[in-house]
Formats: C-alpha cells, structure tokens, sequence
C-alpha cells in the first residue's frame, strides 16, 4: 500500500510535493511504523522508560541500563536483561531543579552530571535560541539547583545506585563528561565567572573525594579575568565534551570548533592545534572520535535548527598525522530517502563512542542524526565513507519538549553499541529503541 507521500506525489509531481506546508510534510513522517524503518538494522524493543521518555545519554552496566534525561531531570535504571522486555526498576534524582543527562560507568561507579535544568530556566523563542545564547546570559528564570560532579556506587547493587561523592562546581553546571576507568574524568562545566562550559579535569585517585586539578578554555571565556568574548553575535562557544585516548584529548567546542590537547600532565593540559569551520559551516561542533591507530577523528557538527534552517550540519572525517595541522578529508554521507529537513530537526548529533566495555571498531562508525535515526558508516577508505546501515525512527505522538515552537518530529539522540551489536537508542522526546545491528 502505498505511503500517503507517494500517493502525493503522484497525483501532485514531486515539484508540488516540495511546495507543501512543512507542516503538513511532517505530517508525512507518520507513516513511518512504531518499529522504525530499517536497513541492516533490526528493530528489537522500546520502552518508554518508565514514563520519562526523554532519554539523552545511555549507559550498559552488568545488565542494567541507566538513562539520563533532558528535561525531566535524573537517571532511570532499566533492568535490561531481556533486551525484548526492558523493565524499569529505579528513578531518582539529585537535587530539584538539577537536570543529570550526561553519565559515565566504569569501574563499577557511575559518574553523573549535575547542573541547572536550564530549558526549564532560560527564555527562548524556538530551537535555535536554545543553542545560540551564550550559557551565562540566558538563565532568566533561575531557580535554586546542584552544580557538580556526583559519584555513585552502582557495583554492589547495580539497581540501586548509591552516592557516595559529590564536587561542587559553582556556576550553572556540568554538561558533560568522559571517564572510562582510571585516575582522570575530563568534564565539561560552567564556573561563576565564565560566558559557559569549559574544560575540567578532575583526580579521582581517591573517589570518594575528587579534586579538581586542572581548568582550560578558549581565549575570551573568562570574563571575571578581564577577557573579552570573542563568539561573534548568535555563536557559542562553549565545550560539549572530551574524549581522551592515550594522551591525547580531542574536544568539541560547539560554534568554537575542534581541538586536540596534550593532557599528558593533567595539572597543565597544553593545546596542540585548534581547527573551526564555523563559518562558513553552521557550527555546533559536538563530539570528536578520535582513532587513534589510523590517525584520524570522526568529528560531529550537531545540528541544531529545525527545517535545515542554518543548512545542513555535516560528520567530519580528519587526519591529524600532523597534530598541529589537522586536516578535514572528507565528509559522512548525508542521509536520504526521505525529505528529513521538512520533518523537523535533521543531521547529526552524537557519535558512538567506542569505549573500552563495549563495541570498538576504527572502520565501522554509529551516529545518531535526529529525526534520521541511527546511521552506520564504513570508512575503511577514509576519503570516500560509505553508509552501510540505517534506522529511521518513528514520530512521536507528542512533544515531550517544553521549548516553545519546536517541530514535532523524532530526535535520536545518543546510541550504546554492545560488543554483540546491540545497540541501545535514546530520544529526546520518544523513549529507547533497542536495536540489532546486523552487519
């Protein structure tokens, strides 16, 4: 049976159909099955997460996941044993107010973001003011919050996770962060006195009582120090995270670019080379994978305009042989088949991460592209990446999303692959879809 697309389009001609409403082009999306459209990618569950659907970072522990949230603040853990039937078994939360969306588990503890629910406290008129106001001017509604890095002990029952540290970041929060075992966490937070998220590196030789040993932005951050902001008017520059292999950090700074470190000494993290193709590139540089036996880093611009409003936001493939001089080769292939821009937010957002507990290939890339779903890219041959497998989610029933006049559509947001090719997806509005990738 035909889609009410196709029927569309041929009583119309593909010149009419582009001519509609986007209103009613998103309409379309509903065609789309609860399971997803999927191409080398098998639909296995969903669920709603207990009735908080809006997962950002998810996180796999001795057959339990656990989910931060985007806008109803904390953590669910799920009893994810039977990948067809995850169950929710706990939701807590931090400290009113507080949203705990980023997380990291290793070692058996789980290190949690905590910062102010700033959706619930800025005022904006759509998407994209979301993205573009600098962190430290934006929060016209400010309520009391918790601001730090929290530490929970998740080995000796891994249903009920149990706090036991907290390092309190004055400012308006942490958003990210990366640890996968060891003495460092690398965290992206906001202190009293700067424009937004820098970077922190954090010893947790003892992990009950973590210090903070180092601090790095980018010039212009640092306003009670007498610096100047240097983003130019509707840019961020702000860091969205870190990730660190060997000694090497390799980092994302929204609309401030990318950069590569020498965090060989964590009291002095030193900048190797800083590379921004913003402009003439939208910006909102996310996360940057670095591969470290091939020399290169899987960079990812989020996109973060609904209707493909700054253009289309792109996947970078970098070679960094030369660290000081960084070189783009090449771009992932931007997803088709259907008309994504019209259906809301399209293009990418996070990147799967390969940490050392799960899936880990320097060829085979998951990324996460909003309302296209999972995307599987083979970059083998590093110039010419090809996409090898896809899954399109379905579109929510409703927003979860408070934000004023933001599309209805779904936002895949961050992806876990297992070693078994499991992977675990997150939407910001629409819950997690358990996936098989079949490769």
């Amino acid at each position: 049976m035909p889609t009410r697309r196709a029927h569309l389009k041929a009583l119309l001609g593909a010149a009419a159909l582009a001519a509609l409403p986007r209103a009613l082009l998103a309409d379309l999306g509903d065609d789309i099955p609860p399971e997803g459209i999927g191409r080398g990618i098998r639909h296995i569950s969903y669920s709603d997460q207990g009735g908080r659907p809006d997962g950002v970072q998810v996180m796999y522990h001795r057959g339990y996941l656990y989910v931060g949230h985007m806008f109803s603040d904390g953590v669910t853990v799920l009893d994810a044993s039977d990948p067809r039937a995850l169950k929710p078994v706990r939701y807590f939360t931090t400290a009113p107010n507080t949203r705990t969306h980023h997380l990291q588990v290793a070692e058996g503890h789980m290190l949690l973001a905590n910062g102010a629910n700033i959706v619930r406290m800025q005022s904006y008129d759509n998407t994209r003011g979301y993205f573009e106001n600098t962190l430290a001017d934006s929060l016209t509604n400010r309520q009391s919050f918790r601001a730090g890095l929290s530490i929970f002990d998740i080995d000796g029952n891994p249903a009920e996770p149990r706090e036991i540290a907290f390092l309190e970041m004055p400012g308006i929060g942490v958003n990210r962060l990366w640890w996968t075992g060891g003495r460092y966490a690398y965290v992206s937070a906001h202190f009293d006195g700067f424009t937004d998220h820098i970077l922190c590196i954090v010893d947790l030789a003892d992990i009950t009582k973590p210090t903070i040993v180092s601090q790095w932005w980018l010039p212009g951050m640092h306003r009670a120090g007498g610096e100047t902001p240097t983003a130019p008017q509707g840019k961020r520059y702000a860091l969205h995270h870190m990730i660190v292999a060997g000694n090497r950090g390799y980092a994302g700074w929204r609309d401030g670019g990318f950069t590569i470190h020498d965090v060989s000494d964590a009291s002095s993290p030193k900048l190797l080379s800083h590379l921004n193709w913003s402009p003439p590139y939208p910006g909102g540089t996310h996360t940057a994978l670095p591969l470290p036996q091939r020399q290169l880093v899987v960079v990812a611009d989020e996109s973060n305009a609904d209707f493909c409003a700054k253009g289309l936001f792109y996947t970078f493939v970098v070679d960094v042989r030369a660290e000081e001089n960084p070189v783009p080769i090449a771009t992932l292939p931007t997803p088709t088949g259907l008309d994504f821009c019209a259906m809301g937010n399209f293009g990418p957002h996070n990147l799967h991460e390969n940490r050392p507990e799960c899936f880990v290939s320097e060829e085979t890339i998951f990324a996460t592209y909003h309302n296209a779903g999972v995307r599987v890219f083979d970059i083998r041959d590093q110039y010419q990446p090809k996409e090898i497998a896809s899954w399109v989610p379905p579109m929510p029933k409703k927003m979860v999303d408070p934000r004023p006049r933001v599309a209805r559509n779904a936002l895949t947001c961050d992806c876990y692959v297992t070693k078994g090719g499991l992977i675990f997806a997150t939407d910001w509005n629409a819950g997690l879809h358990v996936l098989e990738y079949r490769g």
